[in-house]
């Protein structure tokens, strides 16, 4: 059966990865969580002084782009691909507010963009991959053979990333968690590099009511439908 390549687009915490890791371990296919590629150049941002509540020294963070190697290694305990920042498993790190709050704007940058994009075509050039983000219909793979994009309320959205972050330990506000959704949605929709919009031939997925379960099987029947017209053609 011949394998295609599964571009899921949408807005923060829609739950692309999770069913993208879902489908990904169901279909023996590569996993790329491309926000973790942007959450660990933010991350870098920050350790090394280039960004903070009061300061974003873009040129800077550019010039140190070369500087900056990610990549994934699996973790057969956690059952999923952890992120490594030159050598530095940050699969933690990066999943905080504080990154969370910087990172759409670290993805604005066009210089960014354009060097995370080219590793995420060579990694799915050989197809059999599903691949989550911001633009992966759009610009990484715009011929994929199955494109979606996620969204639900950003309440739900707010509450289900509040829920996560309680659940690591954080102590945060709904209402901070809410205000950060927001302000993603209206930096990542509203760049000028690639915005966040619906690809053509995409096809939309509001989850807000919907279980995981119910989600997974929605979309593996669609997943399903287009292996098989790939395999037709």
């Amino acid at each position: 059966m011949q394998e295609i390549t599964i571009a899921i687009d949408g807005f923060s915490s829609t739950g692309k990865s999770t069913v993208a890791k879902q489908l990904a371990k169901h279909l023996g296919y590569v996993y790329v969580d491309t926000g973790a590629m942007y959450r660990a150049v933010t991350y870098y941002a920050m350790q090394n002084g280039f960004i903070d509540a009061s300061n974003f020294n873009v040129d800077g963070l550019v010039t140190d782009l070369p500087k900056i190697e990610i990549g994934f290694k699996f973790n057969p305990e956690k059952g999923f691909a952890e992120v490594y920042l030159n050598g530095e498993n940050i699969e933690k790190q990066i999943r905080t507010l504080e990154v969370s709050s910087f990172v759409s704007k670290v993805a604005a940058i066009s210089e960014v963009r354009k060097k995370l994009v080219e590793q995420q075509q060579k990694m799915g050039q050989d197809k059999g991959i599903v691949m989550d983000g911001r633009d992966i219909g759009t610009v990484v793979f715009p011929d994929a053979e199955l494109k979606l994009f996620m969204t639900a309320s950003p309440e739900t959205r707010a509450e289900r990333r509040y829920n996560e972050l309680i659940e690591r330990g954080d102590n945060i506000e709904y209402e901070a968690v809410l205000k950060n959704v927001q302000e993603r949605d209206y930096i990542d929709s509203n760049r000028e590099d690639s915005p966040l919009v619906k690809a053509e031939g995409a096809i939309e997925i509001d989850n807000s009511k919907m279980t995981l379960e119910e989600q997974f099987t929605k979309i593996l029947q669609l997943v399903e439908v287009a292996i098989k017209q790939n395999s037709e053609t």
